[in-house]
């Protein structure tokens, strides 16, 4: 059994222009009129799939496909298809676009499945307009708080009044909650964003783990002066002090650190001109990696070295926590089943950590989760560059589907 493959890719270049930008891009954020577009355009798709289809109190889209034992808890697949502003074609949207068709394929063929079989389109992923990233996965795992709620995106517009625009409702958000005993395991296929698949040319990657996320802010106050009348060993240069954080964190990836990654890459300094000594300089500092416990030391030796700094440079450092993400390991038994996928289709595999988050880390706080990676050109993500090949994309989804069939085989007498 295959999946349509030419199905799939009319799939991918219908949802592709809908919010498509003369560069060849996708802006399709969350919570605007082109994501309300794609969203029709894949629940036509879903109820042609013969899914059941819904939207949860979180605006969540749902397709599901009722299984042979009904007391089994579901199989879950998904991802998201909102983009960031000027993105890619297949960032989420491809992994969506695929679990309809393994759906598909099981329909047009007859085959039942133990397991029920549910397809997620999850809401907001990107964290569009300030709002909080992987929404529909946190509310599918009960993991949303007051402060979400009550936010108010960067437009002005409360978040109660965006989800009810996508068909949600937030005095009903606990209702989207599914308990760890209604999900069986969670599989997840997506471009690999990244360049390893492609530079070893293997055809699939089985992603061993998915990075944890520690968002800095770091603070440099020194004083700004005359650029030409203070002299340099009377300076507190925010911006030369700053300098010496910036590298710090370059070295607290490998080889010289604990962490896979670390970047500074958004930066700003005041007054900002040309002929005035900079008195305050922030930035954001993006650390990843799939060992918790990593993440800490790094932390640490961040804020150890910024005092030495501060010190050197008559500058006063402050280091603050923003945003923590915990990295989440891939269940073995799923990763052994998408192997065996793979090696049933010929198609060469390697083991490799994902570097980018997924709404596949959300839902692992209730279920096993898996994730399947397909070769990016280049390795580009989250541009108009962003591209795989058709051969790439469609052998993707026939592992996604040889996987959904093998668990089902494997499991679905076990519960």
């Amino acid at each position: 059994m295959r999946v349509a493959g030419d199905r799939l890719l009319a799939g991918v270049r219908s949802l592709a222009a809908i919010g498509a930008t003369a560069d060849g891009g996708v802006s399709r954020l969350a919570f605007t009129a082109e994501d309300a577009r794609g969203r029709e355009l894949v629940r036509d798709l879903m109820i042609d799939a013969g899914l059941q289809t819904c939207v949860d109190s979180a605006a969540n889209l749902i397709g599901y496909r009722p299984g042979e034992r009904q007391d089994l808890p579901a199989l879950m697949l998904g991802s998201h298809i909102d983009t960031v502003p000027n993105g890619g074609a297949l960032d989420g949207a491809y992994g969506v676009l695929a679990a309809i068709e393994v759906a598909r394929a099981l329909n047009d063929h007859g085959t039942p499945l133990s397991h029920p079989l549910a397809v997620v389109a999850f809401n907001n992923e990107e964290g569009a307009f300030g709002t909080r990233g992987m929404w529909g996965a946190h509310a599918l795992v009960g993991a949303l708080d007051e402060a979400d709620l009550a936010a108010v995106d960067d437009r002005g517009r409360p978040v109660a009044d965006l989800l009810f625009d996508m068909g949600g409702d937030a005095s009903q958000l606990d209702r989207a909650a599914w308990s760890a005993d209604r999900v069986a395991a969670y599989l997840e296929l997506h471009i690999e964003q990244g360049p390893v698949l492609e530079s070893r040319n293997v055809a699939i990657g089985v992603v061993e783990a998915i990075t944890g996320r520690s968002t800095l802010e770091v603070s440099v106050r020194g004083k700004a002066s005359h650029g030409g009348t203070t002299p340099m060993e009377l300076r507190q240069d925010a911006l030369v002090a700053a300098a010496h954080v910036i590298l710090a964190v370059r070295d607290l990836a490998y080889p010289n650190g604990p962490v896979r990654v670390a970047t500074v890459g958004s930066l700003s300094l005041a007054p900002n001109a040309w002929n005035v000594v900079p008195g305050l300089v922030t930035m954001q500092v993006d650390l990843r990696d799939v060992s918790d416990a990593a993440m800490r030391q790094a932390i640490s030796r961040l804020r150890g070295e910024v005092l030495e700094i501060a010190m050197s440079t008559a500058t006063a450092i402050e280091v603050e926590d923003q945003y923590r993400v915990a990295a989440v390991a891939c269940d073995l038994g799923l990763r052994d089943v998408i192997v065996e996928a793979s090696e049933s289709l010929d198609l060469s595999h390697l083991s490799l950590p994902s570097g980018a988050g997924h709404d596949a880390q959300v839902i692992g706080r209730i279920a096993p989760v898996g994730m399947i990676f397909v070769p990016s050109k280049g390795g580009i993500s989250h541009t108009p560059e962003e591209h795989s090949a058709e051969d790439d994309l469609i052998a993707g989804a026939n592992v996604l589907l040889q996987s959904v069939l093998a668990y089902d085989e494997r499991y679905g007498g076990t519960f």
